[in-house]
């Protein structure tokens, strides 16, 4: 038996609920951290920003899984749709953050996502992330049928937005909004079917 082959079958049996708790768990940590002073002098924008990474590392890690599983065996596929669904909950997070505490004035909504375009981009991502996480579930997998993988493809170019997202939101050159947006770029290339690498090359 070899390593991976363990491994899987440790993750076999972690059950989905305890990955739900664990990784949700992010969140309320991260409040504390901010009414308690941990999050500097600005603890709503230091709150914001923890958050938004937080749904952006989880989005890496729904993009990784499939590749993961094809190139060294890795499988993590039963828990591709609750990483999903926390990637959606941080984002949701991140979004209320920025609405309720940070800009304040609800009414002031449309005007700020018109005005900035990183905003614009971060709500395009969100926008395309909503039909995902309400066909989340095995009824509408069965209703969906073949259009259920299609409208789940959504989560590329949204993987994409949420990357340029963070680089619009850095200010100066910083190296992390790159890598990220790097490894989103390359998790997507991988997809592409060899035959096509072949017809690009010749």
């Amino acid at each position: 038996m070899t390593l991976i082959d363990r491994v899987n079958g440790l993750l076999r049996r972690v059950p989905v609920w305890a990955v739900y708790v664990v990784c949700m768990a992010g969140a309320p940590w991260l409040f504390w951290q901010g009414i308690s002073g941990g999050l500097g002098p600005e603890p709503v924008k230091g709150l914001e920003r923890e958050l938004g990474e937080l749904a952006l590392k989880f989005l890496v890690a729904g993009l990784a899984i499939t590749p993961l599983r094809r190139l060294v065996g890795l499988n993590l596929m039963k828990f591709r749709r609750a990483v999903g669904l926390i990637t959606f909950y941080y984002v949701c997070c991140h979004l209320l953050v920025w609405a309720v505490l940070d800009l304040q004035v609800l009414g002031q909504l449309w005007s700020e996502i018109v005005k900035r375009p990183y905003i614009a981009v971060g709500m395009a991502a969100f926008v395309l992330m909503v039909p995902l996480a309400v066909t989340s579930n095995n009824a509408s997998v069965r209703r969906l049928g073949a259009k259920w993988r299609t409208l789940h493809r959504l989560v590329y170019p949204a993987a994409i937005l949420g990357g340029v997202h963070y680089l619009m939101l850095a200010k100066g050159f910083r190296l992390e909004p790159l890598v990220y947006l790097a490894i989103i770029v390359a998790l997507l290339l991988i997809r592409l079917p060899v035959r096509r690498w072949i017809r690009v090359g010749a």
